[in-house]
């Protein structure tokens, strides 16, 4: 079940512009597992895949989402949407005492636990080596490894500079690294092959002179002579993107270029409050940051790496819980992103990132993330892995044992838990803390005693 298509050698990845022509030599082949929770993760796994198939490999990439039982990768999508968007407070309790805990917890394990056939069943045979962008990737990939149901590598790219225990997974061969920042966090969470090996980018990101700017500028109908902050909040546009908006426009720094992602009307809200220049989902985000002279970000994923790799300072403002605080913390201490934690300084630190010395800081700090050389880099080094960890390239892999009934029971209780998820953020607008958990509670026994009256049913038929 891939989730773009599986990529032969010399055949480019949809939406990837190829930078150099294809190996002739069949190098083996590589499986990529994201999620379609935003698109950082996917981004990351579309970058590798390139690079990979510009390597040689044949590349498959497959969506852990699409291989969870009875459609529950959506609802977790849906679930996860609905928590950033209306209930943060949740997302960042559960996020909090996750990383206290070291991890998930039993539900999260069983969701995880009922992909793992799916996923064995959807590697294609030679595949000889697995690479995941995706902490519940990870878990599933990790956990197959101890059972000794997988028998290739197994690596996580962590997408992140920020490095939540869930994304250090028992079982996994190599963790690789964009800093030694995530890296040591990484290590710290219990990871023991642990290597820096440099962040991803979509080669369009990269440096632009002055008649590239210009055009872009006039590209996007962007004024040619006034600062431009971009402001970004990820394909879904969350976060308090309005409020940081207007303060950018008020604040007189620079003018703000929003980016809304697939939230439509976020953008059409802005452009009623009078900011110009809004934007719902945009193809050509490389021109958008050659224009721009700062970003403005609030979550510390995809986008900002490729800020760096375009030369364009960064800095985190009133970033969304979970990730978003502990990205921009782990960005701050690289000294690659400037983290404003204070409304008062929003001005004189945009004007110290468009024309100071704290921006020429910033932009040798992330082009030099980017100085790989053709043997250095996360694809070079699962290259790397693929060979020398394998005595037979074309092992096929495993086959899946036969489901039991406790499998079935464990889908099921995953799948009231993922309705709770979805279904309880949605009244967290309503209720407070104890009246949303008690909402929840009661929500859980009705949808357990309806599931057990239909397996009775079933039983008796």
């Amino acid at each position: 079940m891939p989730h773009a298509g599986s990529t032969a050698p010399g055949v480019a990845l949809a939406g990837a512009i190829p930078q150099q022509r294809a190996a002739t030599r069949h190098a083996g082949r590589i499986a990529v597992v994201s999620a379609s929770v935003g698109a950082g993760h996917d981004g990351a796994a579309a970058e590798l895949a390139r690079r990979l198939t510009a390597d040689g490999f044949t590349v498959d990439r497959l969506d852990l989402l699409e291989l969870l039982p009875a459609q529950l990768g959506r609802a977790v999508q849906e679930g996860y949407h609905r928590m950033l968007v209306r209930a943060p407070w949740v997302y960042q309790r559960i996020y909090s005492s996750t990383e206290r805990a070291g991890g998930g917890g039993p539900i999260a394990r069983a969701l995880l636990r009922t992909a793992e056939d799916r996923v064995l069943r959807a590697l294609p045979q030679g595949t000889g080596a697995v690479v995941s962008t995706y902490p519940g990737a990870s878990r599933v990939l990790g956990n197959l490894r101890l059972k000794k149901r997988l028998h290739i590598p197994v690596l996580t790219y962590l997408t992140d500079f920020s490095v939540h225990p869930l994304w250090v997974a028992d079982g996994v061969d190599v963790h690789l690294a964009a800093h030694a920042i995530p890296a040591a966090q990484a290590r710290t969470a219990g990871a023991r092959d642990v290597r820096v090996c440099g962040p991803v980018a979509d080669p369009r990101f990269g440096p632009c002179g002055t008649e590239q700017r210009a055009r872009a500028r006039a590209a996007f109908g962007l004024p040619q002579q006034a600062p431009l902050a971009l402001l970004v909040a990820g394909s879904w546009g969350v976060g308090p993107v309005r409020k940081v908006a207007l303060e950018l426009r008020d604040c007189g720094a620079a003018v703000p270029v929003v980016v809304c992602g697939r939230n439509e009307t976020l953008a059409e809200q802005l452009r009623a409050d009078g900011i110009e220049h809004a934007y719902g989902w945009v193809d050509d985000m490389p021109s958008l940051m050659h224009a721009a002279d700062v970003l403005v970000q609030n979550a510390g994923g995809l986008t900002s790496l490729e800020a760096f790799a375009s030369g364009l300072p960064v800095a985190s403002y009133r970033c969304i819980p979970g990730h978003g605080l502990t990205n921009a913390a782990a960005l701050d201490e690289a000294g690659a992103a400037a983290w404003i934690r204070d409304p008062a300084d929003l001005k004189a630190v945009l004007c110290d990132l468009i024309d100071g010395p704290l921006g020429e800081q910033q932009r040798a700090t992330g082009l030099a993330l980017f100085a790989q050389t053709p043997n250095s880099g996360p694809a070079a080094e699962i290259a790397r892995v693929h060979r020398t960890g394998l005595s037979n390239g074309d092992q096929k892999p495993p086959l899946p044992r036969r489901r039991r009934p406790r499998r079935l029971a464990a889908t099921a209780a995953v799948a009231t838990a993922v309705w709770a998820c979805s279904v309880g953020t949605g009244m967290a607008t309503t209720y407070d803390g104890p009246g949303l958990m008690h909402a929840i509670g009661n929500g859980l026994v009705d949808r357990l005693a309806g599931h057990h009256a239909h397996r009775q049913g079933e039983q008796h038929s």
